[in-house]
């Protein structure tokens, strides 16, 4: 069996690094909040996103 060796070479894959940086900071919140569980009001605001809102208008999405 041949495997290959990633020595000398940096691989990064940014969308996984990002996924890692916020699950750092669910963590965080988890581990100050009170109660078992975040409020998904309280997951948004760590996650620094909004609630959803209605779909766009026809055409705007580019094709």
């Amino acid at each position: 069996m041949c495997v290959a060796s990633l020595r000398g070479a940096t691989v990064q894959d940014h969308v996984a690094l990002v996924e890692i940086e916020l699950c750092g900071e669910l963590m965080i919140a988890a581990s100050a909040a009170e109660g078992d569980r975040l409020s998904p009001d309280l997951i948004d605001e760590v996650l620094n996103v909004g609630r959803p809102g209605p779909p766009p208008p026809a055409g705007v999405w580019p094709r």
